[in-house]
């Protein structure tokens, strides 16, 4: 059952600060506290776009399932795509629990209204793309994540101490993939190499540009939705994986990726932010092909709901 939020009292003194005495004392908001309404504006907008991540990004993966070079390799892929659309199924769930249908929910990914992670509308042209995306870009949704489970609201942290532990097998099962190759011929380490090459900007521009300092950003990390700044999360990606993307003899398409001695901060190229907002507008590569496989998907599935709408009401199930 979807918990009934409480009315909000925006304006109301003693209910925020009850509200904000809780999260300084690490305690979880529930589904029904009272809680302002820019806390839950910011929650439904950054969980629904985690969850349409999720059903998108399983997209580009899923495509290689018919050609995996291996049946182990088509076995575990077919198993992380199916991870990720129920850890959508999992975020929706928190996003109802914030008081928004899910049909809407549904509707606006559909519509082109709400968004995903931008990473998502690029090809996955080789076998090589599915070891990148498994290893480096489930690696940075992994450091992300972790931070935000450990953020206010329950229902969310909950559900991402599941997905977490799902996403590191996902990652796993990358880097398995692109120890392999790196190991292999020197057809297979090239197919890495180009993989990587494309596939660079993209994870550097998967933590979102440079946070400017708002009344909002200092509100929401206060509130602990936003545990740290995109800077700080994709220093932290850097500092885990730049070193591990070396000793697999791999070259990171940056000449100015280098670390800082005395600071120990990664000193890197900025990705083009203009072509990073272009995207979000919807003119990737793979925007429209990416929301017209989901569409699609939705109503060939629509037997299936109709179907189990008259099962609850015990009525008799339509034939597809």
């Amino acid at each position: 059952m979807v918990a009934t939020p409480k009315t909000e009292y925006v304006d109301d003194p003693v209910q925020l600060e009850i509200f904000e005495a809780k999260i300084e004392h690490n305690e979880k908001i529930e589904a029904t506290d009272w809680m302002p309404a820019l806390y839950r504006k910011q929650l439904i907008r950054m969980v629904q776009n985690h969850g349409n991540s999720e059903i998108v990004g399983a997209l580009p993966e899923r495509t290689w399932i018919p050609h995996a070079p291996t049946f182990k390799r088509k076995l575990a892929l077919t198993a992380k795509v199916q991870d990720e659309v129920g850890h959508a199924q999992l975020l929706y769930r928190v996003v109802e629990s914030l008081g928004k249908p899910r049909e809407q929910i549904i509707q606006e990914l559909l519509d082109g209204t709400a968004k995903y992670s931008n990473v998502f509308n690029f090809p996955a042209e080789t076998w090589a793309d599915v070891g990148i995306i498994a290893w480096l870009i489930d690696a940075a949704a992994i450091i992300r994540q972790l931070l935000l489970r450990e953020g206010s609201y329950g229902p969310y942290s909950r559900a991402l101490q599941r997905i977490c532990y799902e996403e590191s097998f996902h990652l796993k099962h990358g880097y398995d993939i692109c120890v392999t190759m790196a190991l292999g011929t020197p057809k297979q380490k090239a197919m890495l190499q180009d993989a990587l090459h494309r596939w660079w900007e993209p994870i550097m521009g998967f933590f979102g540009p440079p946070d400017r300092s708002s009344v909002h950003t200092d509100t929401l990390m206060r509130w602990k939705i936003k545990m740290r700044t995109n800077d700080q999360v994709r220093q932290e990606f850097l500092n885990q994986y730049v070193p591990k993307i070396w000793e697999l003899g791999l070259t990171i398409p940056d000449p100015e990726m280098r670390q800082d001695i005395d600071s120990g901060q990664w000193i890197y190229t900025e990705p083009d932010w203009d072509k990073f907002f272009d995207v979000i507008r919807g003119n990737g590569p793979c925007n429209a092909e990416r929301i017209e496989t989901r569409r699609l998907a939705h109503e060939e599935g629509e037997w299936v709901r109709r179907a189990l709408d008259a099962a609850d009401r015990g009525q008799e199930i339509p034939v597809q």
